[in-house]
């Protein structure tokens, strides 16, 4: 299947409407448009309204895991109505249905967690069983595994509601993503958490661009914009996830990170109270990601055991 996507034809690029999910697709239609020196005409922004956005009462965990913020989105994508995908990669389940592909990511932005709170500058400074807000059962996890004595709260919504949750005094402090505060233009409100005090979640501040599997024109249009260095990395970690069943329902970390030809990759796996963690270091090629990501998620899985995520 090919289409000429011009401005008679444009590209319709599907998003969550989120202003971060829209921030990330006006990268990828700035990037596309200088690419190929095309006018802001050629490209349509589609928003689509995910399970994930629609379901805000309930931890992630309890309505289904991941895949959660791209269903209704990769089903715009199979029924023709979007001709490419733009979402966070650490949104995406590890296996895609069989006509889509997403072979392009975009450079990957800071993947650190930062500790955000109108109070205190550092997890070390919060005083005894003070209330953090997260709906990250990693973050969660990692939390209870340094400062048992916290409270914790779900903190379900996008950037701009956490932070008002944060404001009404809901919590004292809570975390975010380096990456979509440095997209959104708040990176003035981080505090970064180093990621060897906190490994963060597989594919953070990563990019993917999905598209049909069939679809040449849209291959050869994003083919300019796609950062190979970043798709190596994501590769490790999400075969990392993949062996060990990854979903939001997992407390699991892994940061893979290039050095002159060679990946190094970085995984630990953590029980939801934070009472156990297994984590460790792999190294090889860079032409081996995914193999170096699968053989961590395998010896991971191996020393946690039966039910350790249970």
């Amino acid at each position: 299947m090919t289409t000429q996507y011009n401005i008679d034809s444009p590209l319709k690029i599907g998003t969550r409407g989120s202003p971060l999910a829209l921030a990330q697709a006006h990268e990828t239609r700035t990037r596309l448009m200088a690419a190929h020196n095309l006018p802001e005409a050629a490209f349509v922004i589609e928003v689509i309204q995910t399970t994930g956005d629609a379901v805000q009462d309930r931890p992630l965990s309890e309505i289904g895991g991941k895949g959660l913020f791209t269903k209704e989105i990769e089903q715009a994508l199979l029924d023709g109505r979007i001709d490419i995908a733009v979402h966070s990669m650490k949104d995406v389940a590890t296996v895609l249905p069989e006509a889509l592909i997403i072979d392009c990511a975009l450079p990957r932005e800071d993947v650190r967690d930062a500790f955000i709170s109108p109070k205190y500058s550092k997890i070390a400074e919060l005083p005894e069983g003070a209330v953090v807000g997260t709906s990250s059962l990693r973050r969660r996890a990692q939390l209870l595994a340094m400062r048992p004595d916290l409270k914790l709260v779900e903190f379900r919504g996008n950037v701009q509601t956490r932070l008002r949750k944060l404001d009404d005094g809901v919590a004292a402090a809570t975390f975010l993503a380096c990456a979509g505060l440095k997209r959104l233009g708040n990176f003035e409100l981080a505090n970064p958490i180093e990621t060897a005090d906190m490994l963060p979640a597989c594919a953070q501040g990563a990019v993917g661009i999905e598209r049909r599997r069939d679809d040449e024109a849209a291959a050869a249009l994003l083919a300019p914009i796609h950062d190979q260095d970043t798709f190596i990395r994501i590769s490790a970690e999400r075969a990392f996830l993949k062996e060990l069943d990854g979903s939001c329902r997992t407390p699991i970390g892994g940061l893979a990170e290039l050095s002159g030809g060679r990946l190094v990759f970085r995984g630990e796996i953590i029980r939801p109270d934070g009472s156990e963690t297994h984590a460790d270091q792999w190294e090889g090629l860079s032409a081996d990601a995914e193999l170096i990501g699968a053989k961590a998620g395998k010896a991971l899985r191996a020393r946690g055991g039966e039910g350790f995520f249970e």
